[in-house]
């Protein structure tokens, strides 16, 4: 086994984005490992960390050399690979080039009672020291940034100037180069509290000399620390921290030497709406705010600091007077904007685009405004229908508001602070705070029926719009989250089944022709329903459906979200867990669909019939009693399965008993028109058709 030791790689740079380090570091691990592979050079694994300031990877037990290669390759057989006068053939110089060596290299050799082409390949060791650098300055040139930059004079791009670098085998330098830059045995410290440049004697005492000089290279180390001091606080003051985990993240990779720190703000901004201040402490200062025993909001805040422990005092006293002016900006435009009604507010939408083709804001808050009042009356109480029209009314108000132009994420959020404030409907201003629910995968419903409906309204008006100006979301391309707003519409409708997709989307077309778009309304009609039927078959498939039984849903036209997606388990029920139903009804589906002639219609001449005709129309007119009873019951798809599969007898009685295609046109002409009548109670569940039968 050849002579193993440690590496270490350490790209040193100004402070690196926090989000993006996480990737960069995980890809650095990925271009490593791949360029070691390819080399030959042996190693057991490849680690990298990284802090806001550094990029290292670890290689352990790497190989001094790489082992020498002494092999004979095979190729053709010679009568193939030479022709008459000698001569390499195609086969034989193909072979030749794959193997990276001239044709005359070939060698002819015996083998097996046989003669074949050979070539020998002599690959001699290589040191490490030769391949590191390659490899390294190879993967670190390939790390993708959202943004990358040029400085100095420099043509290296990378995501922030790189100012140094480090690069130990064992305790040898190897000098990799990358950006102009030539690696040694020197890091640098804490930029606060050791800013200098220190030498590290070897590969294995790298983390020991940064933990020196207060720099934590291992992320998981900091995200512990962080915890502990959270958690001891929390403790301490009795309080719970909010720690959202895209916020958290981005704190782990701010510090390289993290110090927990309680600081407080004046108490009278707790006056404020405690969603901006969160918002401001969160996502502005990267602060964890403090709320008590009830989940209120308390005055206190965690901070994670990168200076010197000592000096906690002073940092938390300058963090302090930081958030205090931000929460000053926060309070002054909240109280600004109660100067006025909510409803002071709506015509300013004017100002305000939503899409160029789609006009402003204002033009679409009327479309929902009828949207959501047209579906609200379709199935709700007056008071819910009034609710609906003066919280849709009032839904995009607060885009122009103060608080809502320097604090984006809480639009929707202050509207509804801003109604409850001008004496709206409590419905109202629940509606409008959770009009933009659901928001991603998982996220909660408007607890309110005005809200849902509002909410509905809102992204069918963008889903139908988007399609109409001939902007649909393509797989590289949603910037009005159509596919997002599509799952929202269909989760509201699983819980308000009361409610009709097919009626909402016709509403909000009609809403589109009346302010004057021009498209062809069947055919944006019926875009929009396969884009919903295409999100109800992804959750049906998610929700362990089989693709056969989602397409023979499909296939009867059915875009309620309940009903599509109650057929679709119905069907895959009777599958898994009654085959033998199952085997019934598609039996007795494919040997009246195999015959059916749609041309002929549904009503066979009854007194032309004979008795198993009889017994079959009868059967047939049964089932669809019971199909029609069952689908308009809840729960009813498994009885109209049932139903169905009642007929297994009668149409194998009706084949055996008599010839479908007799010669006699008028008898043809009856069991052909009640073969259709047949199949059409089948059509009303399911395409059976297209269904597998499965062993």
């Amino acid at each position: 086994m050849a002579d193993r030791k440690n590496l270490v790689f350490e790209i040193g740079t100004e402070e690196l984005p926090a989000l993006p380090l996480y990737k960069a570091t995980a890809q650095m691990q990925q271009l490593v490992e791949e360029g070691l592979k390819k080399t030959g050079l042996g190693f057991k694994a490849v680690r990298t960390e990284s802090t806001p300031r550094r990029i290292t990877t670890y290689i352990d037990e790497l190989e001094v050399t790489t082992t020498p290669v002494e092999e004979s390759l095979r190729g053709p057989a010679a009568a193939m690979a030479f022709d008459a006068n000698g001569n390499p053939t195609p086969a034989a110089l193909g072979f030749a080039r794959g193997k990276g060596v001239d044709a005359s290299q070939l060698k002819v050799r015996e083998q097996d009672g046989k003669e074949y082409v050979f070539v020998d390949i002599s690959i001699p060791a290589r040191p490490a020291t030769e391949i590191i650098p390659e490899v390294l300055s190879d993967a670190a040139g390939k790390l993708a940034w959202p943004r990358s930059q040029c400085w100095g004079t420099h043509t290296c791009r990378f995501s922030r100037p790189v100012r140094w670098l480090l690069c130990l085998f064992g305790d040898e330098v190897v000098p990799v180069e990358f950006c102009d830059l030539v690696a040694g045995n020197t890091t640098r410290g804490n930029r606060l509290m050791n800013p200098n440049t220190y030498e590290v004697p070897s590969a294995d005492a790298y983390n020991s000399v940064l933990e020196s000089v207060h720099v934590m290279v291992a992320a998981k180390d900091r995200e512990r620390v962080i915890r502990e001091g959270i958690a001891k606080i929390e403790q301490e003051q009795g309080l719970k921290a909010s720690t959202p985990k895209k916020t958290f993240d981005e704190v782990i990779n701010l510090v390289e030497w993290p110090t927990v720190i309680v600081a407080h703000f004046d108490e009278e901004f707790l006056h404020v709406p405690h969603e901006i201040i969160c918002e401001s402490m969160l996502s502005n200062q990267r602060y964890f705010p403090l709320n008590d025993a009830n989940g209120e909001l308390t005055n206190s805040f965690v901070l994670v600091s990168n200076g010197d422990p000592s000096r906690n005092s002073v940092i938390a006293d300058g963090n302090e007077r930081v958030v205090r002016a931000r929460l000053a900006d926060a309070k002054f435009f909240y109280e600004e904007d109660l100067k006025q009604p909510l409803e002071a507010y709506v015509e300013k939408l004017a100002t305000v685009g939503f899409q160029e083709k789609l006009g402003t804001m204002l033009q679409k808050t009327k479309r929902v405004e009828k949207l959501a009042t047209a579906i609200a009356r379709s199935a709700a109480t007056r008071e819910v229908v009034q609710n609906v029209r003066r919280a849709a009314y009032l839904a995009k108000a607060d885009l122009v508001t103060g608080a809502v132009v320097e604090f984006t994420s809480q639009q929707g959020v202050m509207g509804g602070y801003y109604a409850t404030a001008s004496g709206e409907d409590p419905d109202v201003a629940l509606a409008i705070s959770q009009q933009y629910r659901p928001r991603f995968a998982g996220d909660e419903l408007p607890s309110g029926l005005v809200g849902k409906l509002v909410a509905m309204a809102d992204k069918l008006d963008t889903v139908c719009g988007i399609f109409a100006i001939d902007e649909a979301p393509t797989g590289s391309s949603d910037p009005f989250a159509v596919r997002r707003s599509a799952i929202g519409i269909i989760n509201i409708l699983l819980a308000e089944p009361d409610f009709s997709l097919e009626y909402a989307i016709q509403c909000a077309i009609e809403g589109l022709e009346q302010q004057g778009l021009e498209f062809n309304k069947a055919k944006i009609t019926q875009q929009v329903r396969n884009f919903f039927v295409g999100r109800l078959t992804a959750i049906a498939r998610d929700e362990g459906v089989e693709a056969d039984t989602v397409e023979a849903v499909k296939a009867v036209d059915v875009i309620e979200p309940s009903i599509f997606l109650a057929r679709a388990h119905a069907l895959e029920d009777a599958r898994t867990q009654s085959p033998e139903v199952f085997d019934d009804l598609a039996s007795a589906y494919t040997r009246a669909n195999n015959l059916r002639d749609a041309s002929l219609g549904s009503e066979p001449k009854q007194a032309l019939m004979g008795e198993c005709e009889l017994d079959l129309l009868n059967a047939v007119d049964t089932a669809s009693n019971q199909v029609t009873q069952a689908l308009a019951s809840e729960g009813g798809y498994s009885k109209a399965i049932e139903a169905l599969a009642s007929l297994r007898g009668p149409i194998d009685s009706f084949f055996d008993s008599v010839m479908v295609m007799d010669e006699n046109l008028e008898l043809r002409n009856m069991r052909l028109e009640l073969l259709n009548r047949f199949v059409a109670v089948f059509r009303d569940v399911a395409d059976i058709g297209k269904m597998e039968k499965r062993p």
